[in-house]
């Protein structure tokens, strides 16, 4: 009595087995391309970071005439999660955080627009607001460029770099911020 097992109808009929292999690879090609992508779905987080100087004025001054009412302007704007904000003598940061992948182009220009509204409620003394995009899930740089150069001066080495690699580095496609700083050396970021 013969015990006939279903593989061997693969060892008897070799095309059998190939033709079945080629089809699994098929089917496998066809699904890899077919198949959206969902495990490293594209997420922006960004943060709109409002920076406003008045020179000589105590934190408290500062935080009753600058801060409070640009928290509240800041809260208003669609697509704001929360905000918070820091105060010190001269200075006051409040930043915005906006709602995962809202467009912070948008919002930063809603944001401006409504600064620029309620502008005649800030001390004259006080500089007008800054607004920047800062990314929340990569607040530090991707890359650091090191530069040194033994020939040239210091003053020759900061004129070149901001004159000629500043401009290019900048116009490159999705670079937010390039900063140049000395540090012994100097450092894009």
């Amino acid at each position: 009595m013969k015990n006939n097992h279903f593989m061997d109808k693969f060892i008897i009929q070799p095309v059998l087995a190939i033709v079945l292999s080629v089809m699994i690879c098929i089917a496998g090609i066809w699904s890899v391309l077919q198949v959206t992508v969902l495990q490293f779905p594209k997420i922006e987080s960004s943060s709109l970071v409002i920076s406003t100087n008045y020179t000589g004025a105590s934190a408290q001054t500062v935080k009753g005439f600058i801060t409070e009412p640009i928290e509240r302007i800041s809260a208003t704007v669609p697509g704001v999660d929360y905000v918070e904000s820091v105060t010190i003598a001269g200075n006051s940061t409040v930043t915005a955080y906006l709602n995962l992948n809202e467009d912070s182009t948008r919002a930063l220009s809603q944001l401006t627009a409504r600064l620029s509204q309620v502008k005649y409620m800030l001390p004259e003394q006080s500089e007008d607001p800054v607004v920047t995009v800062k990314r929340t899930d990569r607040p530090h740089a991707l890359f650091y460029l090191n530069i040194e150069h033994q020939g040239a001066s210091l003053t020759q080495l900061t004129d070149f770099l901001s004159r000629q690699v500043t401009p290019i580095i900048t116009d490159i496609e999705g670079v937010q911020e390039n900063t140049l700083k000395l540090k012994g050396a100097f450092m894009f970021q």
